[in-house]
């Protein structure tokens, strides 16, 4: 059987883009077998890893709008537990990427994104996590369980476990740089 244009664009795409080479994956589903989430994912990982083997359009697409992009952690078991090394999470970054691009972000996963765009706001604002603000910042946004966690809040800042205002870097120019060298504005 011929290869069509459309069936090696993608992977020889994911290598030039990641250095990830999809073929290197010969299935033996250790990837799968060592993810925390793998039971919460739509697909495990070595699912993942086919469908993208293909090169077929249909299960790219698939791919993007699935929420296993989206809720690994890019704790790197599968690396250590794959025998050819596979990247997985390099993929799993670089198709979060892709799938807010080509707008096929799974609805299931409003909640993930939007504690993503907290975190990252948080460092960009203050050049460090400020948990206060992360948490309220998330909390608006996805309106989710808005006052579950208020009462804790007093103890927490009496114990010094939670600072009232947030720790600011003193170079924010830095971070500033940073952040407009490395996420696409386009992409919010």
């Amino acid at each position: 059987m011929m290869k069509t244009r459309e069936t090696t664009d993608i992977p020889s795409r994911l290598k030039k883009e990641t250095g990830v080479d999809v073929y290197q994956c010969y299935q033996c589903g250790k990837c799968t077998a060592g993810c925390v989430l793998a039971a919460d994912m739509d697909y495990p990982p070595s699912y993942i890893l086919r469908l993208l083997q293909t090169g077929q359009e249909s299960d790219y697409r698939q791919v993007l709008s699935s929420n296993t992009i989206w809720i690994c952690l890019n704790c790197e078991n599968c690396i250590g537990r794959c025998p050819k090394e596979v990247d997985i999470p390099e993929l799993m970054d670089f198709l979060r990427q892709e799938s807010r691009k080509e707008g096929r972000v799974s609805p299931k996963v409003h909640q993930v994104i939007a504690f993503h765009r907290s975190f990252l706001d948080s460092v960009r604002h203050t050049g460090r996590l400020y948990e206060a603000g992360l948490v309220a910042d998330y909390k608006l946004r996805t309106k989710h369980h808005l006052w579950q966690d208020v009462n804790l809040v007093p103890g927490m800042l009496r114990r010094g476990k939670l600072g009232f205002l947030p720790e600011m870097v003193k170079d924010r120019k830095n971070i500033t740089g940073i952040f407009n060298h490395t996420i696409d504005k386009n992409i919010k």
